[in-house]
This record gives structure tokens, sequence and C-alpha cells, in this order.
């Protein structure tokens, strides 16, 4: 035999193992079946993603010491194992279709093994009495490293700028339906180091000669186990899983809250579960995965669609902040540009020589940036050479002075013209939008002011875009406008137009403030969430309430994912009692609310004419900056929650970070009018700390304390009559 034939034999050897791949799994060992001995969140293990055979090489494993996840080959691709390898809990009750799709007004099940008949567990010698007759079988597998979802370019401060890293598997599915068989199926699983993190999301490619429509994309369907035993109740009614957190990257709805802005989680009943207790069988343990409004899609010819990734973090606790942290640490991981923050002023100009003075004053105060704010004299729809060239001129300046620059731009929320404004599907008519009137990004007007954006930035250097009113998930039915076809596909397809947009920016340097919940696509910052309104009242009660926002609207999201809003003049109403300006006649107040801020990692919109007023105001303004710059990475970190403000005694938080030597900062104020002492019980769980630590209040001498069997201690603190005071942990 030639050297020719043995090469063509191995190349088909290669080819009919189903292991087209560029690496293969990682052989067996038991130590994937082992529980995590460490806690992710204070002290990580040296265990990277992998992926494994199975023992008997029937299957394959996904594991990095904090989940464990197993898919059978045969006789079908099914997951058959999800476990969470901190708590040793089981997720998965039953076997279900790995995804499912709609396909010219058919649904097709794409994997999964059928015939089980008992549905509350599932025991892996089952597997074998099981069939895999889907719509899409399994063909092959490919496993590869992780890559960066976005080529992100920070150019601000970032308290993490490393990309993510794990392993990708992905399965292919093809059909044995002749009316399927150029429809190919990829399934994209990305399992990441460090944390209990799956991210799923499916390919679908049509390599036929004709145009198909998808209605539907389910790209996950687990069947998980019970959270409650209710005998009467309905979907709605019940608990869903706590056991695993849904993220996907298809939110909106300006709620600045991830949960109420999903528009991807379902949880349905499973009427194969005759074992259940609800005597109805209406358990929600049924998990699926898809937009609700995003049907009618054309698929071309050659063309690739991809479905949204579905980020799934396996939870191990009910205590709202430790699962508050896991979230954190997962936007930390996947999305590191939400760690960017840089110090940026919001300023209302009217005219140029407002700009270059607060760019001035910005290099003058440490600073970093300047956002021209709603209502300033900034134009960034007018791609005129003259417009552009006079904003560059402004632009080289700021960053000559090291400041970068950038601007406030409405897209929704405003009426544009009969012919571009979003067409309510129930009237035929503009108008009943999310924002009353509001144009369609599908539109002629939607699409140029993409491209209007994209100029702007690119010609004149602009390094900051807010974006106020990103596309809310409006439905249009217009079948004019040329970004879409019709009702049926207009929210993905101005979703697809608004998220690459963002991924644009991100991928140009660009940093993005968005009211909305972009962040898995590119945005940086999202709102606090406050009322607006309330800037109008009395000072004293804004410190309270900026606290209040500043405690509940950092659950789920780290400092540097929001930003908050200190109005320097008069906003929403209000008197002489509720404004900040003339500054230096009430810098006491000035000083505090930057404290409030800047202690908590979070960046308020300045928004205003100026920084100062006076030097005695420059020095303050300096005096906090660098005080916050000091403790910028401990301050960035993630915020435990002690007391919320309720005026009658003290309140606070505490930053805590085990990978820093300062492990801790504990911020506390007195909103009293008279001096207190309070004795604070102060948890250091999460800085790692286990026998000692050493205690600085406000800069001074280090005293040192023992921490009690919970890693808590216990420390007395004064407080001057509504003063504040910072206490560092190490």
């Amino acid at each position: 035999m030639n050297f020719n034939k043995i090469l063509i034999i191995a190349c088909l050897v290669f080819h009919f193992s189903g292991l087209q791949a560029q690496e293969t799994p990682l052989p067996y060992t038991a130590a994937i079946e082992k529980q995590s001995q460490t806690d992710w969140l204070v002290a990580p293990n040296a265990q990277k993603a992998g992926i494994y055979y199975t023992a008997n090489k029937q299957g394959i494993i996904l594991y990095n010491g904090y989940v464990r996840r197993e898919f059978a080959l045969s006789p079908g691709l099914a997951c058959i194992d999800y476990k969470n390898m901190s708590n040793g809990q089981q997720l998965l009750r039953s076997p279900k279709p790995e995804a499912k799709i709609t396909i010219n007004g058919k649904v097709y099940q794409v994997g999964g093994l059928y015939g089980q008949t008992e549905n509350a567990y599932y025991l892996p010698q089952w597997t074998k009495q099981l069939h895999g007759q889907a719509d899409f079988v399994y063909k092959n597998f490919k496993i590869e490293n992780i890559k960066p979802y976005l080529h992100w370019k920070p150019n601000t401060w970032t308290l993490n700028r490393k990309q993510a890293t794990g392993k990708h598997l992905s399965f292919e599915l093809e059909s044995t339906n002749p009316a399927l068989k150029d429809i190919v199926i990829t399934i994209h699983y990305e399992l990441y180091d460090g944390l209990p993190l799956i991210v799923k999301w499916l390919s679908v490619q049509n390599n036929s000669s004709q145009a198909i429509k998808i209605d539907r994309v389910i790209n996950e369907v687990l069947g998980i186990v019970d959270e409650e035993s209710a005998v009467v109740g309905t979907e709605a009614q019940m608990k869903k899983q706590h056991g695993i957190y849904i993220e996907s990257n298809y939110a909106f709805n300006n709620s600045m809250q991830y949960e109420i802005s999903d528009q991807t989680t379902h949880w349905h009943k499973d009427t194969t579960y005759t074992s259940q207790v609800n005597y109805d069988y209406k358990s929600p343990v049924l998990l699926e995965i898809y937009p609700e409004n995003a049907p009618g899609l054309t698929l071309m010819p050659n063309e690739t669609l991809n479905s949204i990734r579905t980020h799934e973090l396996l939870i191990d606790t009910y205590d709202r902040e430790r699962k508050g942290l896991m979230i954190r640490k997962m936007y930390r991981t996947i999305a590191p540009w939400t760690t960017q923050n840089p110090i940026f002023m919001h300023l209302v100009s009217k005219n140029d020589d407002e700009v270059w003075n607060a760019i001035t004053q910005c290099a003058n105060t440490g600073y970093e940036a300047l956002i021209m704010s709603f209502g300033s004299h900034c134009n960034m729809e007018d791609t005129t050479a003259k417009n552009i060239s006079h904003w560059k001129k402004i632009a080289d300046f700021a960053h000559s002075k090291g400041i970068l620059i950038g601007s406030y731009s409405l897209f929704s929320s405003r009426h544009i013209s009969e012919e571009d404004d979003v067409v309510n599907p129930k009237t035929g008519k503009i108008g009943g939008s999310f924002f009353g009137n509001a144009p369609c990004f599908g539109s002629k007007w939607g699409l140029g002011y993409r491209d209007k954006i994209k100029y702007f930035l690119s010609k004149t250097g602009f390094n900051i875009w807010e974006n106020d009113g990103p596309y809310p998930g409006d439905i249009c039915a217009s079948t004019t406008h040329p970004g879409h076809t019709g009702k049926d596909d207009s929210q993905w397809k101005q979703m697809e137009i608004q998220k690459e947009l963002y991924r644009w920016c991100n991928e140009n340097g660009i940093y993005i403030n968005a009211p909305d919940w972009y962040l898995l696509d590119g945005t940086n910052k999202v709102s606090l969430g406050y009322r607006e309104v309330n800037f109008s009242l009395p000072r004293e009660q804004q410190k309270i309430l900026n606290r209040q926002n500043i405690f509940d609207g950092n659950w789920e999201k780290t400092p540097s994912m929001s930003w908050g809003f200190v109005p320097l003049t008069k906003y929403q109403g209000g008197g002489p009692e509720a404004i900040l300006e003339p500054l230096a006649e009430h810098l006491s107040d000035y000083k505090q609310l930057m404290m409030q801020y800047y202690g908590a990692g979070v960046q308020a919109c300045y928004r205003g004419p100026r920084l100062y007023d006076t030097e005695e105001t420059r020095k303050t303004v300096v005096e906090v900056i660098n005080w916050y710059k000091k403790y910028r990475e401990i301050l960035n970190s993630d915020l435990i929650h002690l007391r919320r403000a309720d005026g009658r005694d003290w309140d606070g938080w505490l930053h805590v970070n085990p990978q820093l030597k300062q492990k801790a900062l504990l911020m506390v104020f007195n909103p009293l009018k008279e001096k207190i002492t309070r004795t604070v019980k102060v948890p250091l769980y999460y800085t790692g700390l286990t026998q000692s630590a050493k205690i600085s209040i406000n800069g001074g001498p280090q005293k040192p304390y023992k921490l009690n069997r919970n890693y808590e201690i216990t420390i007395p603190i004064t407080l001057q009559a509504e003063a504040y005071q910072w206490i560092t942990v190490e």
C-alpha cells in the first residue's frame, strides 16, 4: 500500500468517526465526578474548562470544576446530566430536544432522546433504552478555545481588561428528511474558566437553493427538576427553579433590571411528567429559551442565522447577596467592557466657549471625560463637512488635555414622520409604541440615523456616545421600510440593527451609556435607576434618596455598570433648596453627593455648566477625585449591602475584593443632626480573610481585629452629625 492510499484511508476514518475537530476530547478521569472544594467567589481553583469523553466514549462531558454537563452521542444527541459541582445539585430530570426550530410553518426537533416513561428523574442506564429519532440528528462535533464575542477596544480606566477564556464545543446536526437535507444546524456551547457558566446558541445554515422561513428558534430546552411541591396552582403562581439563572442578549424595556427586561425565558408545564405532584400537570418545569416576538425571518440561500446567546449560570443559594455576587462576577468575566468606568462630567452647553472651559476644568480636577448632555448644542446627526470639522477641532483640543469627549443623542421617543415612525400593528397607523411615537430602526430614517452616528464618531474622533432611547422592542407593521419586511420580522431586525451599532462602537474604542439592557452586546453602562423629578426635592432629601438608589441598584450590577445623577443647576423644577449652583455656597452638599457616588464606585452625571466656580470649590473637587483614584480598584469592586438609608439611623455598604491587597472598603453615613456611636458588624467572608483584619478609619493608623466564626468583625463607629466615614480593611 503506497503513502497516498494510506493518507486517503486515514482521512476517511477521521471523517466518519465524527471527530472533525481541532481538538479531541480529554480522556475520562474520575476527578470530573468530584464536587468542588473551593468557593469560586472567594478563591477560584486552578481547574480550567475541559471537554472530556465519558468512560465508555459514548458521550461528551463539559467540566470546569464548578459545572458538569454530559451529552449522550448515541442513540441520539442529548443532555443527560447537568450538575452544579459546588453543591452537588442535579438540575436535569429528563432529556429533551437540544433545540426546536419552526421552518416554513412546521416545528422540528433538533437532537434529543425519546421514550422516557418516568420523567421525575433520570438514570444513566436508561440512555440505551431510548431512541434518538429526531428531525435533526447528530453528525459530528468540534472543540476549540473560546473566541471573544466582541473584539473590545478599551480606552478608559478598566478594572478587568482580560477577555474570558474556556472551551467551545459545537455539535453539527443534519436531517434525513429530504425537505431539510440542505439545512445544517450547529449547536454551540461555551464553558468558561472559573465560574459555573455555559453559554449556548444555534447556527442555522441554509445550503439549499431556496429561501426558507424561520418562525421560531428555541435554542435551549431543559427538563428541570421541581422547585416546589404544589398540588394545585398555575405555572405563573409556582416558583421557578432557583438553581439556574438565565440571561440572554435579547432584552429591553427600560427597567434597568435584566429580569424585567428579559424577553426570552419561558417556564412551561410538562404534561409528559405524569408523576409530578401538581394535579393538573402545571408545574413550571420545562425551560425553553426563545424571543417571543421574532417570527417570519427569511433565510436566503447560503445564509446563516445565529440565534440569541443564552447564558446559563448555576446558582447554589437562595441568598440575594450571594446570587447577585455570582451574576456580577459573570459580567466581569464575559463582558469585561462593563468594568470600564471613566470619571466624566455631564456638560449642558449653549456655545463652544462653555465646552472649552469644561474641558479645561476637567483637566484641572482630574476628570477623565466630558459628555455633552441633552439640551447641549452638539448635534451628532449633522454630518455636514462644516459640523464635522467644527467638532473634530474641539475633540482634538480635549484629547490634547488627556480628556475623552462625547455627546448625547436620542433615537427613540420622538416623532420623525408618517413614513419613518413605527406603524402600530393594531391600528395600521403610527402611534401607540413604547414611547408613544417613535421611529422604526428599519425605516429609511432609522438606517440613516445609524450611518450618521457612525460617521460622526469616526470623523470627529469622539470617544463616548450617550445614546438615549435605545430601541425598546417596538413591533412595526410597515411593509415599506427597507430594514424589515413586515410586522413579523420587525423586532428581530431592529434589534440586530441596534446591537450591530453598539458592537461597532465597542470594537472602535467608543464608550457607550445607554439606558436599556444591551450590556452583552457592547454597551458599557446603564442607568442606576432613579426618578428624575426627585432631583427637584431639597438637597437633604436628595442625599438620602441617592443612597437608596445606590443600595437598590447594585444587587445584580457592578458599580461600573451604572450611572447616577447629580444636577448642578435647576432640573425638573425645584427651588434654591434643590440646586447646587452656586457651588461655592453649597460646597458641603456638593462634596457629600460626590463622596456618596464615588464611595459606591458609581459615576454620576454631574450635569451643569461647570465643575467649580471658585478656587475652594476646585480644591474640594480635586480632593474627592484624588481620594477616589487612590481607592479606585476596591471602590469598583463588588458592593455588599449592610443597611439601607432610611433617615433614622446610620446606613452604608461594603466593597470587597479577595484579589486585592486592600480587601474591603466600608462607607457609612449618618443622616441625623446629632453625633452617633454605633457598633457595626462587618461581614468579611467575601474578602477571603479568615483569621484577622487590619482596619483603618479615614486613612488613619491601622488596628487589628479578629474574625469570628462567621468571618465577621464588630467595630465601634462614631459619626458626627450629617457626616460620613470610610474604613479600609487589609
